[in-house]
């Protein structure tokens, strides 16, 4: 990704319960992400205590709108608030400068 975009931080601290269809609905507002226009990528992380956090990417300030406004992601995000989460934050961000590092594969270096 070249800048600038924006970053969407969303941190959380989850009511863990199993099979309360979380995992189900964070898998589709993913791939649903993806479809969206000006969707650049997404990462996240959540440890077993519950504290999660999700960083999407997207090209311009609309489109970061036009998903928080997207009718199936209004749903999952009442849920969120109804039975999913403690504590949630909401962040946007722009961008100006990024890097990134790979380690290159090094002969007989275990890997």
């Amino acid at each position: 990704m070249t800048p600038p975009y924006y970053a969407v931080i969303f941190s959380s601290v989850r009511r863990v319960r199993p099979d309360d269809g979380y995992a189900e609905t964070a898998a589709r507002m993913d791939a649903l992400a993806a479809e969206q226009p000006g969707f650049l990528g997404v990462e996240s992380a959540r440890d077993p205590g519950g504290l999660g956090l999700t960083v999407s990417y997207w090209a311009t300030m609309d489109d970061v709108r036009a998903w928080g406004q997207h009718a199936e992601h209004l749903l999952a995000q009442q849920h969120g608030r109804d039975r999913w989460y403690e504590r949630f934050d909401f962040r946007v961000a722009r961008v100006e400068q990024a890097r990134s590092f790979t380690r290159p594969d090094t002969p007989g270096e275990p890997t």
